[in-house]
């Protein structure tokens, strides 16, 4: 297996609303797509918004659930000061800042947003985590 993640589908309560998020809010770009999904390309996984109870149906397992879904989402940057935008923007869109940022005991600088749906996102410096491009 060649590993890698290429893309995260979030079941999402209100599909127009996580689109306009992530979209409009966040500046996703967008892919085209029919039906109830939307997709954004980033720089290396696809980010694809399907509807909660369809996607569950797809899975064969029970939408319902609530509380924390047991993983969170990962954006690194590079820089504190970009740790801090981002946050910003981020509420600026409507996320709630669950974990503002702060210096956390690997040696980096990172907090926590939750999106409309409740997924929680980490935004995060790493000075030991190279980015690309």
């Amino acid at each position: 297996m060649d590993p890698r993640i290429s893309m995260v589908t979030l079941g999402v309560e209100d599909l127009d609303r996580a689109t306009e998020f992530y979209r409009d809010g966040l500046g996703l770009s967008e892919r085209e797509s029919e039906g109830d999904i939307a997709f954004f390309e980033t720089a290396s996984t696809w980010l694809a918004l399907y509807p909660r109870e369809e996607l569950a149906d797809d899975a064969t397992v029970s939408a319902e659930g609530s509380g924390f879904r047991g993983f969170s989402l990962a954006h690194n940057v590079d820089s504190e000061d970009r740790v801090d935008a981002v946050l910003a923007e981020a509420e600026d869109a409507g996320a709630e800042i669950v974990k503002p940022a702060q210096e956390v005991f690997w040696g980096g600088y990172s907090g926590y947003f939750a999106d409309p749906d409740g997924f929680l996102w980490e935004v995060a410096w790493n000075p030991d985590f190279p980015l690309d491009g």
